[in-house]
């Protein structure tokens, strides 16, 4: 599942007619990245949650065919925010665990190492500290995640593995997502993994800019 629901408020005046996952990075649209990388490790069933602009991304992306997966689409018509916007696509995720990926990052994750993988709860990949969230998110020891304790605090890169049971439960509606993993973490049902490779939240026009120039001069290289 890709995260696409988001009002991009920060990205303005980018995202007034434009939805956050269609702004241009290098010659592709930041999605289309996630699409391609998502289809060359396996996946081919992708659901994607809109709200801000929705039919744009509908309008663009198709059925997927294209990119090499299946698109489905969960509209939202109010903001039901990370957690609340999972569970409402639940019934298209299926039984078995699923990927999720936040629209507005870029990396070079590579994504074949989530599938087939198993949990329980929830496998979080996480990256180093970039310098807009030097105080990072939580702690990985032994490859569990933890948020409470000493050591090492890394920073949650919007790339999970959920079981579906997670979200036991849940009800339909808006809430978060953050809450939810603590509890799991309490409860020693969350794993991780470090990912040291190049990753990009883009949350300001000036770090889709960063990204641009640096997708651009590697394409030139």
């Amino acid at each position: 599942m890709i995260l696409a629901a988001g009002w991009g408020e920060r990205m303005r005046p980018l995202t007034d007619h434009t939805p956050k996952p269609l702004l241009m990075a290098g010659d592709k649209r930041l999605i289309e990245y996630h699409l391609e990388a998502l289809a060359e490790a396996g996946f081919n069933e992708v659901v994607i949650n809109h709200a801000h602009l929705g039919e744009q991304i509908e309008q663009v992306l198709g059925n997927g065919e294209r990119y090499g997966v299946r698109i489905h689409y969960s509209p939202e018509s109010g903001a039901l925010e990370t957690g609340g916007g999972i569970f409402r696509a639940l019934p298209m995720l299926g039984d078995a665990p699923f990927v999720v990926v936040n629209g507005d990052v870029w990396c070079d994750y590579p994504f074949a190492r989530l599938h087939g993988r198993d949990t329980c709860g929830a496998h979080l990949v996480l990256v180093p500290n970039p310098p807009q969230h030097p105080e990072g998110d939580f702690l990985l020891r032994n490859g569990e995640v933890h948020d409470e304790g000493g050591g090492e605090r890394f920073t949650f890169s919007g790339i999970g593995l959920y079981h579906p049971s997670f979200f036991n439960g849940c009800k339909a509606g808006a809430f978060p997502l953050a809450p939810l993993l603590r509890q799991a973490m309490a409860e020693g049902r969350v794993s991780g993994e470090r990912f040291e490779g190049q990753w990009f939240d883009i949350g300001t026009p000036e770090r889709l800019q960063q990204l641009d120039q640096m997708l651009r001069e590697e394409g030139e290289g």
